[in-house]
């Protein structure tokens, strides 16, 4: 994973010594290449062992890890350095609000891939594979995405489930078994409609597998398996389009994943495109 990523996804929740730290990452990060967590410590004016719990938060061993990763990260972003940045505003000409909106996308795209790991996509698979029924959860926004998993998990056999209606959803949960997953999606990690569909489905032994933004929040500490989205910060006005860019790819990836890994799938998958071709050839 992007140590940058990782900084920006979790960037409201830090005390202030982590912050500093997360500020000094993000602004000056070939700095670091020379520093040791003592000097890193004492640059930013905090303690060696703030320094070694903030890598730790981050998910890594200690501070050489984090060191390393976020050399390799501006390693990756000197290759692409000629995006346009900045938020579009009302006075911008087609081209440059085309142009920055593509950029956005292409950034909220990149880190969410490097937010991923191929071991939970392929948890994720596992279990989807093997459940006996899958409900998808979500409200607002992340129910247009909800549908959408809906529909490619139906194209494959799957028996997926869906309701725009979170009371509905909630419904379904109860009656679930073992044998059964959710997959809760929310970008905020804290939707208290998807947080009371995992729990209740959990009262039943069901499997959650949750797609949110990285870092510790309600639904993807109840999951046993987490994928994770990225959308612009609050402030961006378009954060909302973002948002859906970030979970598209997620549900496109263990889509695609899904194919791969069952053949019966593909199968189906094949039936179903038959079926559109005689539609359109009649």
């Amino acid at each position: 994973m992007s140590a940058f990523a990782k900084i920006k996804a979790i960037q409201n929740t830090l005390s202030a010594s982590e912050a500093k730290l997360a500020a000094f990452t993000l602004s000056s990060p070939t700095a670091m290449r020379e520093l040791s967590s003592s000097q890193l410590a004492k640059t930013v004016g905090v303690s060696q062992s703030s320094v070694v719990k903030f890598a730790q938060k981050l998910g890594y061993k200690g501070y050489p890890a984090f060191k390393l990763s976020v050399v390799d990260a501006i390693n990756k972003k000197a290759q692409n350095n000629s995006r346009l940045h900045g938020e579009i505003t009302v006075d911008d000409e087609f081209n440059d609000m085309a142009d920055k909106l593509l950029a956005g996308k292409i950034n909220v795209l990149t880190e969410t891939r490097n937010l991923n790991e191929k071991e939970a996509f392929t948890a994720a698979v596992n279990k989807v594979l093997g459940a006996k029924r899958i409900l998808i959860s979500g409200v607002g926004g992340s129910a247009i995405v909800c549908r959408d998993l809906c529909y490619k998990l139906q194209k494959l056999g799957l028996q997926a489930v869906n309701d725009t209606d979170s009371h509905v959803q909630l419904a379904l949960a109860a009656t679930l078994d073992a044998h059964d997953v959710v997959i809760a999606i929310s970008e905020s990690g804290s939707t208290l409609e998807v947080a009371r569909v995992v729990k209740e489905a959990q009262r039943h032994q069901s499997s959650v597998i949750s797609i949110t933004r990285y870092g510790k929040t309600p639904i993807n500490q109840l999951a046993d398996i987490k994928l994770y989205s990225v959308a612009e910060s609050e402030s961006t006005r378009l954060s909302s389009i973002h948002a859906r860019t970030a979970q598209n790819l997620v549900i496109d990836l263990l889509f695609i994943a899904l194919i791969q890994a069952s053949e019966n799938g593909r199968g189906i998958l094949a039936r179903t495109n038959k079926a559109f071709q005689r539609m359109r050839a009649s």
